[in-house]
């Protein structure tokens, strides 16, 4: 009677698989945690303002220069925080492709998925 199983030399290879699952979940975790410590920051209008952002797109700071406030021109600066607030999440997201392309590039190295 026949062993069931996985076909001779089989075995290893999914040892092998499960080792690397585990090592990219490891990866991926800690790229977590270092794209939440890590900041991007944007500034506009000259150093009008500037918006701090975590690498999970989390709004850490914004800095608004007096010279910016004009209550006359409120929408100015309306313009300037939605700028830096935009080009901000757009550095986080940079950041994050940054972090995380080194990880899911090896899910590429994973025979029998791709």
């Amino acid at each position: 009677m026949a062993k069931r199983g996985f076909p001779m030399g089989m075995g290893g290879n999914i040892g092998n698989l499960m080792k690397q699952a585990q090592k990219i979940q490891q990866d991926m975790a800690k790229a977590q945690e270092e794209l939440a410590e890590k900041t991007v920051e944007a500034t506009v209008g000259g150093g009008a303002v500037t918006v701090v952002a975590t690498g999970h797109k989390e709004i850490k700071e914004i800095r608004i220069s007096k010279d910016a406030v004009d209550p006359d021109d409120v929408e100015t600066l309306e313009d300037l925080v939605l700028a830096a607030v935009n080009e901000a999440l757009r550095q986080a997201d940079e950041l994050a492709k940054n972090v995380m392309g080194g990880i899911t590039g090896a899910f590429g190295n994973l025979p029998g998925l791709f």
